[in-house]
């Protein structure tokens, strides 16, 4: 009976655990976008402008000192004394004194800056008087026009007064316009436009301020052009 009993009942099974609350794990996917943004920097766009003149400068340097050789001064002074000129004597003496008192300003003017220059016009200053100790009063004279050209400063060579900020270059520089150019009386577009040249005409420059050059041209009108409408030169 007991067996019986035992086998007739079946055992309770037991209850399903009951489901607890399911736990969701949301992982956030972040999209990483890079992009590249130019910042322009008027400061370092300055910067870059003034390393632009420089070079140009170096670049000038370059060619006046290839220009004014020695021996090509030499056969030009040499050629002279052989040709019939219409330079006297007084002429010659005349000029001499001129550079002798540019000499005396620009070290004055310049100290210790202008200590390369004047060396070098004293050099020209030199064989200008031993030209016309041997009676080549045109090869003298020549020489001390070199001289005076040598020791003038830039800024009396264009005629101008100096601008706040303005730079100038060692020597005077020359430079071809890019195209047509408006040539103004001061330093930017709110200056009132004194001439017009035209594009590949040649100019000198003799110094700059913040992206503008002060010029002159051929006929020796002078003005201020933007660096933009600049380009090199010849020698």
């Amino acid at each position: 009976m007991a067996v019986s009993a035992c086998g007739g009942k079946q055992p309770e099974s037991a209850p399903p655990p009951e489901a607890g609350p399911v736990e969701t794990r949301v992982v956030a996917e972040t999209l990483v976008v890079r992009d590249t943004v130019r910042v322009r920097d008027p400061e370092v766009e300055s910067r870059v402008a003034r390393l632009e003149l420089q070079l140009l400068e170096k670049d000038a340097q370059i060619g006046e000192l290839e220009s004014r050789l020695e021996e090509a001064r030499d056969q030009v002074v040499r050629a002279m004394a052989k040709l019939q000129t219409a330079s006297s004597r007084a002429e010659a003496a005349s000029g001499m004194a001129e550079a002798e008192l540019a000499i005396q300003s620009r070290q004055r003017a310049g100290g210790t800056r202008a200590g390369p220059d004047v060396a070098q016009a004293k050099r020209l200053m030199q064989q200008s008087t031993d030209a016309f100790n041997k009676g080549n009063f045109g090869g003298a004279l020549y020489l001390a026009n070199q001289a005076k050209l040598v020791a003038a400063p830039a800024r009396a060579l264009s005629g101008e007064r100096s601008v706040r900020g303005e730079v100038s270059f060692a020597s005077p520089v020359t430079l071809k316009l890019t195209g047509r150019s408006n040539v103004r009386d001061g330093p930017g577009p709110g200056f009132k436009v004194a001439f017009t040249l035209d594009g590949g005409a040649e100019v000198t420059g003799y110094s700059y301020t913040e992206g503008w050059i002060r010029i002159s041209d051929a006929t020796g009108r002078g003005g201020w052009i933007s660096r933009s409408l600049i380009g090199r030169g010849g020698p």
